[in-house]
């Protein structure tokens, strides 16, 4: 049987052999059935998991660039948290979430249900009722997740009203001695690195609600490294998985659900305001901003302070 095996080196960056075929057991059984010796497909079937044939996904590892200084701000990055760790200051890990249609379109994922949840047989975007735009915000101390959902477009804004919304509602009542936040951001998206426009919007928030707020990036394609994206976003698609966004009820409830055994909660709040797309920044911004760049890594790493 085992001619019937292929064997595949690329993409495989040790360079060994990968033993593949693409033909069920009943289609493996005829071919070697047809070269005579008689099989059976439960026979080819037992044979295959005896050689650690079994189905399996392409899995996503490679990686796709190493960027100059990685492993040096990796380090800045352990250093800030250990720094604001010992003194008792907030660390957050912030991203924002993949967009969600509402409406009666297809969700990957199954759900025990008498019968099958009815969804649309095309995912036109037209064919929704909205969208739904979860940007999170992870505590890293104290093992809590928070999600605001908007429902027009991810900006640069729409990202710093969501923490400032966190901040006066829940984190200042957790960290009242609070002298500085530090956050974890990816370098691209709504809070890109080389933005000028979030540093402006992030310049708005820590005036209004008056404490210093330390970023710091991750390097270009090292985003999966980003707390929030093991610690809370995997869990909050398990509870939503197989389940329809008819609503926003419906989603807000889901989400809420976000739960482990380790001790994890959600809460969930929905922002309503429509956010512009195509800004520009203040002609006199950079004369203004009290924003300070670190000496080093500055790209990554910079604190803005209130005005």
């Amino acid at each position: 049987m085992k001619s019937v095996l292929e064997a595949r080196t690329a993409g495989d960056p040790d360079g060994e052999a990968v033993a593949w075929t693409d033909l069920s057991p009943r289609q493996i059984a005829e071919v070697v059935t047809a070269r005579g010796t008689p099989v059976s497909p439960p026979v080819v079937r037992d044979w295959l998991e005896d050689q650690g044939l079994g189905l399996r996904k392409i899995v996503k590892d490679l990686v796709g660039g190493v960027p100059p200084d990685r492993d040096a701000q990796f380090q800045r990055i352990l250093d800030y948290q250990v720094a604001y760790f010992d003194a008792g200051n907030p660390v957050f890990s912030l991203d924002t979430k993949a967009k969600e249609h509402l409406g009666q379109l297809y969700r990957a994922g199954r759900v025990r249900t008498q019968r099958a949840f009815r969804a649309f047989d095309h995912d036109f975007p037209r064919w929704a009722t909205g969208v739904v735009i979860p940007h999170g915000i992870y505590d890293l101390t104290r093992h809590c997740g928070h999600l605001n959902l908007g429902l027009s477009h991810d900006t640069s804004a729409f990202a710093c009203d969501s923490f400032r919304w966190y901040w006066n509602r829940i984190g200042q009542r957790c960290y009242p001695a609070a002298t500085s936040i530090l956050w974890l951001c990816d370098g691209g998206g709504s809070n890109a690195a080389n933005q000028n426009l979030f540093k402006q919007d992030l310049q708005n928030l820590v005036n209004d609600i008056g404490i210093e707020i330390r970023v710091a990036h991750y390097p270009s394609y090292c985003s999966k490294y980003n707390p929030i994206e093991r610690r809370f976003f995997p869990h909050v698609g398990r509870a939503c998985q197989g389940m329809l966004f008819d609503t926003l009820d419906t989603v807000v409830r889901l989400m809420k659900k976000t739960s482990t055994t380790t001790g994890l909660r959600a809460t969930v709040n929905v922002i309503r305001r429509v956010y512009e797309t195509g800004r520009k920044v203040a002609a006199n911004f950079k004369k203004t901003m009290t924003i300070w760049f670190d000496d080093i890594l500055p790209k990554w790493n910079y604190r803005a302070v209130p005005q």
